[in-house]
């Protein structure tokens, strides 16, 4: 199997921390803006050291852990009581993923007190240097003010750090910063809307560009980061993604073609990571306000992935699933003359999944109904017939690899949740 495809893992990572910020505007760059400051930091502590690319995607990813928009807030306080726990949930949805396996351990331990490594009496070589510049890096950003002019906030950023020198912050560390915390460039790149080109000139490019195969890979984790944020929607991916496949192979797509569209069905909700969890565990009828939140998942799931060039192609698959033929649907109002076999593949297997999941509030509808609801849609000019006939033809395999998938991944999401409850257990302090 012929595969020409390649998406850098640094890229990857930075639109999944972009969507993480997107919850809230309070949240806007937090991510880059500590990934920025952990390498500068780095690199005066550390400067025969080749590249850093394990602590800019850690940084870009350091609190991916924080479930919930209230949890995201609260680490952004400088003295944050129980930081551990999204810290450890980071590490656990991180671990898997053969490229994230370092990084997962500096997340785990970003948020661990200088002092209480003599405390407890820890081996200090077990705890990556990277996490105690994550940490530090993570709490100068805590200290910002976005409504002040920036330069004039330094003095008391230093203050409020030396405050916390050898107990919340390595000591080494904090003389490093004291020695950059001079450079008005430091500071003004922080604040600057360009961050994101400083981010790039501090990746070092090396073998971390992905493969099909190792993209799949990475999507299924970034699913369950997706889903998990929801016991109503947390294994909604994994159905869409396998149902998305098998409509491609009965069309006779390529194995590599169906490879994309099943990594568009893991990135399909990529979008909802801005979304409220008040709305996204609404057991009941969303209101026309919440309506048009929800709305702009799909928004944001074509514009993240648009800024990667090598996924443009699964981008239209993915971010498309609500657009219907008749130009009714949503964020963009398509009709059908712009949408590609792809979309309207995926706007059949998420309606599918959707309907034949099982949630905590409902039962899934049987074969019957939802062959009537299939039909009523392709009736109204909403799905394509093709694909649903495709669909239906093949009901009972496509369905039973469905449950087969969901099953899988409401295992882990069992053993997840069920981590999360004894996350001492993770977490050596």
């Amino acid at each position: 199997m012929k595969m020409e495809f390649q998406v850098s893992l640094f890229e990857l990572s930075k639109i999944l921390s972009e969507a993480m910020d997107l919850i809230s505007p309070i949240l806007y760059n937090h991510h880059k803006e500590v990934a920025y400051i952990a390498c500068h930091i780095a690199k005066e502590y550390m400067p025969e050291k080749e590249n850093f690319n394990n602590l800019l995607i850690a940084g870009l990813l350091h609190d991916i852990g924080g479930i919930n928009l209230q949890e995201r807030i609260k680490v952004l306080k400088f003295d944050i009581i129980e930081p551990y726990k999204h810290a450890t949930v980071g590490y656990l949805l991180l671990r898997e993923f053969h490229y994230f396996k370092d990084i997962a351990k500096i997340i785990k331990y970003h948020h661990l007190p200088w002092d209480n490594i003599r405390k407890k009496k820890l081996e200090e070589s077990t705890i990556p240097i990277e996490s105690h510049i994550i940490h530090l890096a993570d709490r100068i950003t805590s200290l910002i003010n976005k409504d002040e002019e920036i330069l004039g906030q330094v003095d008391y950023i230093s203050r409020a750090i030396e405050r916390q020198n050898k107990k919340m912050f390595h000591p080494e560390l904090v003389e490093t910063f004291n020695k950059i915390k001079h450079r008005e460039s430091f500071w003004l790149d922080i604040v600057s809307p360009d961050l994101h080109y400083r981010l790039e000139e501090l990746w070092v490019d090396c073998e971390r560009h992905l493969d099909i195969k190792d993209l799949e890979k990475a999507t299924k984790l970034i699913a369950r980061i997706i889903d998990f944020r929801s016991r109503f929607t947390a294994v909604h991916s994994s159905g869409v993604a396998i149902v998305a496949e098998n409509l491609a192979r009965k069309s006779g797509w390529g194995e590599v073609d169906c490879l994309k569209i099943k990594i568009a069905g893991y990135l399909h909700d990529l979008g909802k990571l801005a979304i409220s969890n008040d709305i996204l565990d609404k057991d009941g009828r969303l209101t026309h306000n919440e309506y048009n939140i929800m709305k702009a998942h799909t928004y944001f799931s074509y514009h993240l992935l648009n800024k990667i060039e090598s996924l443009k192609e699964i981008n239209k698959y993915a971010s498309l699933h609500h657009e219907r033929l008749d130009g009714t649907g949503y964020p963009f109002r398509f009709n059908g003359d712009k949408l590609g076999e792809g979309s309207r593949i995926m706007a059949v297997a998420d309606t599918f999944t959707a309907i034949a999941e099982d949630r905590p509030y409902r039962v899934g509808m049987d074969k019957n109904r939802v062959i009537k609801v299939l039909d009523k849609m392709v009736n109204e000019n909403s799905l394509d017939s093709k694909y649903v006939d495709l669909l239906i033809d093949n009901y009972d395999l496509i369905d039973y690899k469905r449950v087969i998938a969901q099953k899988q991944a409401r295992d882990i999401y069992k053993k997840f949740t069920k981590a999360i409850k004894n996350i001492d257990e993770y977490y050596c302090y």
